[in-house]
């Protein structure tokens, strides 16, 4: 397999000879405000523009959106993507709402497995956000807190699982120990809301994975592309080379890709 970073959590995995598109987020740099209620409201969101061309990020198989946050699906990607290109999502009701869009052949992930081209792909869950504040807006509607990861696997491959935009819970340790993944790909710039803690994983949760799954090789990605994203790739380097983990830990810059 191939992992190859493109910006925030939009990445291309290529795999069993099929290429996946996870949550495109295809703007210019700095074409919407910054998310509101949340930290560095004078920078505007992507802060950073695309390492490669739209054309070659769209040339792919199929097309994964875990959730349909602004970050993981835009109106670029929505108008950048053919409208027959094959989409999973992780529900019914994002599935309506991409088909609005236009989309024709959108299928919703299943717990229990989706084979796509003899690539099974299977839905896991997460928490985005467990701070009092962030439950508060759940419950008001004003941040959705629907969020899947999805597990790859296929005879000729390791497993490898996308964990999506959680924090460090008992669903990602339940998709860990089910699921046994030999790389890990994390959301982790700590995005957080002014009040009520982090959204997505930091340092902290990323070295709850590493314990978790020792064994695991683990890509950090979602950093330093969004204004609510407080974890920079320098300071996470730091904290890995402390906890004497960075064999492990793979943080990418923005175009760079691994092979395994």
């Amino acid at each position: 397999m191939n992992i190859k970073q493109i910006r925030c959590a939009t990445i291309i995995i290529t795999y069993a000879g099929k290429k996946f598109l996870i949550d495109p987020f295809l703007a210019d740099k700095g074409f919407y405000p910054a998310f509101p209620g949340t930290p560095n409201q004078d920078k505007s969101n992507p802060l950073v523009s695309l390492p490669v061309s739209i054309d070659q990020i769209i040339d792919v198989d199929a097309v994964i959106v875990t959730h349909t946050h602004l970050d993981h699906f835009d109106d670029a990607a929505k108008n950048a993507l053919p409208k027959t290109i094959k989409m999973f999502v992780q529900n019914e009701q994002e599935a309506k709402e991409i088909k609005s869009a236009g989309f024709k052949n959108v299928e919703v992930l299943l717990e229990e497995g989706t084979v796509f081209e003899d690539i099974k792909l299977t839905k896991t869950g997460g928490i985005h956000g467990i701070g009092e504040t962030i439950q508060k807006l759940y419950k008001e509607g004003n941040f959705s807190s629907n969020v899947c990861g999805v597990v790859f696997t296929h005879p000729s491959e390791k497993t490898l699982y996308i964990a999506g935009d959680t924090v460090w819970c008992d669903p990602v340790k339940k998709a860990i120990d089910n699921h046994k993944p030999d790389i890990i790909v994390l959301n982790a710039g700590d995005a957080q809301f002014l009040e009520g803690g982090s959204i997505i994983m930091g340092k902290k949760d990323v070295y709850e994975v590493y314990n978790a799954a020792p064994q695991a090789k683990i890509i950090a990605s979602h950093l330093e592309a969004v204004n609510h994203g407080l974890l920079t790739r320098k300071e996470l380097k730091e904290f890995i080379d402390e906890k004497g983990i960075s064999s492990n830990i793979l943080i990418p810059a923005d175009g760079e890709d691994y092979t395994f």
